[in-house]
């Protein structure tokens, strides 16, 4: 019986090579060979094509245990090439090479990294490239960079849901324990109990007006042009009655709908348009974060800014997304 004491051995593919090649001059054959280190080791023995192709190997008279260095280099390009999420792990399973060679390959060898997938929206084709590429560029050329009048007539809407509890963090669950007793225990609330949805509209000005929608869960073509885009009207005409309104909205269905158009021409408002699958072209996805809060009115003028910016990084992308580069410019201010 083996000792106690003994402890086991992380066995690399030499140490196998070297069983095989000691099971060749014992005369067994290539499926005895398997069948005894499957009976030993179990799941780390070597795949069964691996032990056939080392039979080959030293019987055509190949005395070297140790693989040719681009042998392992190509092996791990193929795990990557079949599978970009394979980890560390996974290669050295599959291989039975070390950590530190695998690192050496992937970062020397095949000079890779491993970088987090970036989320889009929506995977773009060449015409949406195309639409969102020519919007920006008609847009930014009427609103001349940000520079015109006409972006204080710009209203913009958006809907969104208010939760009715903000979940604690890490911090602020945390609580003081005496020695002795039991670590507490907090069941997992679902995201809220309840919720609200309320549409906002907001100007280079400032907050414009936010409707909440009472009776109903989703914004309907009835309730958008009976209830709020009438009282939208009603906050501008206090403002300035006699400017004409631009309104940027996005393409949500009760946006575009007919009745919706006709509604917004009978009130003189003008609809600007706006390209398909574009979040990041809003100029209230930072103001309407912040919508019913009481800001200065340089940050509702930075959200306009920041809108013009994103136009013309759409431009230099040729209709890409942008949200990384975006991402980059906040953290760099």
């Amino acid at each position: 019986m083996p000792s106690r004491s003994l402890r086991k051995m992380e066995l690399n593919r030499e140490h196998f090579r070297a069983i095989i090649y000691y099971n060749i001059h014992r005369q067994l054959s290539q499926q005895e060979c398997l069948a005894e280190l499957l009976s030993v080791f179990g799941n780390e023995s070597p795949y069964h094509s691996t032990i056939f192709r080392w039979y080959g190997e030293f019987k055509g008279g190949r005395v070297s245990l140790s693989d040719d260095p681009r042998e392992n280099v190509d092996a791990v390009r193929k795990l990557i090439m079949e599978d970009r999420h394979v980890t560390y792990r996974e290669i050295k399973a599959s291989l039975k090479i070390s950590k530190t060679s695998i690192q050496k390959m992937l970062h020397e060898e095949l000079r890779v990294r491993k970088l987090v997938s970036r989320w889009i929206p929506h995977l773009l084709t060449e015409e949406q490239k195309a639409a969102r590429f020519n919007w920006c560029q008609k847009t930014l050329d009427r609103f001349n960079f940000g520079k015109s009048k006409n972006v204080y007539s710009t209203v913009s809407g958006d809907e969104s849901c208010i939760y009715c509890y903000e979940p604690e963090n890490k911090r602020q669950s945390a609580v003081w324990v005496f020695q002795g007793e039991e670590k507490l225990t907090k069941v997992i609330r679902s995201r809220s109990v309840s919720k609200k949805m309320v549409a906002t509209f907001v100007s280079k000005a400032g907050h414009m007006a936010t409707i909440p929608l009472n009776e109903q869960r989703t914004v309907t073509v009835d309730w958008y042009t009976t209830i709020c885009l009438p009282k939208v009207i009603i906050e501008l005409g206090k403002i300035n009655p006699k400017r004409r309104i631009i309104l940027h909205q996005d393409n949500a269905s009760s946006h575009t709908a007919q009745k919706t158009r006709r509604y917004l021409t009978e009130e003189n408002l003008e609809l600007l348009d706006h390209p398909p699958y574009s979040p990041y072209l809003k100029e209230a996805v930072d103001a309407f974060k912040n919508a019913v809060l009481d800001l200065p009115a340089n940050e509702w003028n930075k959200c306009f800014e920041n809108w013009f910016e994103r136009m013309q990084m759409c431009i230099n992308l040729r209709g890409e997304y942008f949200e990384k580069q975006l991402k980059f410019k906040d953290k760099a201010s």
